[in-house]
């Protein structure tokens, strides 16, 4: 799948180069264009519609829910601890400091990070771009519940229907109703915690699974009513919330449409839905229209060869897109107010940033990606001499036979 590799690559660049932009043209300059269009949200959305894609595909690759929790976590959990380890480093070098959200409810910012949620439970993650993984383990967690339920051929139905409520009832939605207050988010962020670990945990052991799921997709409405509890949250509102996950499984419906799982009208109807969900939510036609268009010109091409520079980037992209931001405060600590410094200064740092971040990033990717996606490998090998399951037996059905299922 080098196009979704090359898509992620070019989405993490986008959303670099979002952050890097108001210390290359100023702040006033950068503010024109993002009134314009929003690269910071049209990169994020790229990698939402890529992982709707890309996560199911990948369950039914699978073929169980146990190898696909070992696959998820051992992809997501390494580079991720990883990056807060080395803030921690530089917090105890006195290079950067702990959010204040978190240093104001640490036992609460503990948890929601255990758990990667800390943007629904109002807290500002170590990391800011920590928010989008929020969305991402939300959307893990509904499909882990449809997938035990027999239920994930209903994408189209999940896209436009979230993306119907988000449009229609999002603006009476609750914002905080879970986490309004100091003991609501810390609740809040236990219950995840726990959701998450029940979650996995019958899903290892492939026992009550369908309770699991139904606590999988009972997390929904934790986004529906709890978009926006505080000031540290990305998402705007519930409504926006609602959104991002419609968006997710939009990338669904496309590749249950490419496999010829659902039909076209039922996946034009769902994809429109989103399309009208996001101009109801984020009120940028600019951004809705090029992420639309970026992601349909990729899947036109996806035959093609595509870039090696993207495909590559797309490898290193989970890490470029945790590191990059550590990176760049250190950058303006060592170069203070560098917005307002000559042009050949700012072209230099710019240079310099991109090379190490990317180069970092990399390094990320080989020492801990690599070695963690090894492991996950020998144990999915480990285990396939085990007996086949009720839900193997229904997810290895999803596809046109055993030569399709495996070239998916």
């Amino acid at each position: 799948m080098a196009w979704l590799d090359a898509l992620r690559g070019y989405a993490a660049l986008t959303v670099v180069l979002f952050h890097l932009s108001p210390q290359m043209i100023g702040i006033d300059r950068h503010m024109a264009i993002m009134r314009q269009i929003d690269f910071g949200k049209y990169g994020v959305l790229l990698f939402f519609l890529v992982s709707g894609y890309v996560i199911p595909m990948s369950l039914e690759r699978h073929g169980s829910l146990r190898r696909f929790w070992t696959g998820r976590l051992l992809r997501i959990y390494p580079a991720y601890l990883a990056t807060i380890a080395l803030v921690a480093l530089l917090v105890t070098a006195g290079l950067m400091r702990w959010p204040g959200s978190l240093r104001a409810e640490t036992v609460t910012g503990v948890l929601a990070h255990a758990s990667m949620t800390p943007d629904l439970a109002g807290l500002r993650g170590v990391v800011r771009v920590f928010w989008t993984l929020s969305y991402e383990m939300v959307f893990y967690l509904i499909v882990t519940g449809l997938h035990a339920w027999r239920l994930h051929r209903l994408s189209a139905w999940w896209a436009g229907g979230l993306a119907l409520v988000a449009l229609l009832a999002g603006p009476h939605l609750p914002n905080d109703l879970l986490g309004g207050t100091f003991a609501r988010r810390r609740v809040l962020a236990g219950v995840l915690l726990i959701v998450l670990a029940l979650v996995v945990l019958a899903c290892l052991k492939e026992r009550f699974t369908k309770g699991a799921g139904v606590l999988g997709l009972a997390v929904v409405f934790v986004p529906a009513l709890n978009g926006h509890p505080t000031a540290n949250s990305t998402a705007t509102s519930s409504q926006q919330a609602l959104t991002f996950l419609a968006v997710m499984f939009a990338g669904t419906v496309v590749h249950r449409w490419q496999r010829g799982h659902i039909g076209r009208f039922a996946a034009l109807t769902a994809l429109t839905m989103v399309t009208l969900g996001l101009l109801g939510s984020q009120r940028t036609y600019a951004t809705t229209a090029a992420l639309a268009a970026t992601f349909l010109f990729a899947y036109a091409i996806r035959n093609r060869t595509m870039p090696l520079v993207l495909s590559w980037l797309g490898r290193i992209s989970y890490s470029l897109y945790l590191l990059h931001v550590v990176l760049l405060f250190l950058m303006l600590r060592l170069v203070p107010e560098l917005g307002t410094q000559p042009a050949p200064v700012r072209l230099l740092a710019g240079f310099t940033y991109l090379t190490a971040a990317i180069g970092l990033a990399w390094l990320s990717y080989r020492m801990v990606e690599l070695p963690a996606q090894k492991l996950a490998r020998a144990i999915a090998e480990g285990s396939s001499a085990r007996p086949i399951t009720a839900t193997q037996r229904v997810l290895a059905g999803t596809g046109r036979g055993e030569n399709q299922r495996r070239s998916v």
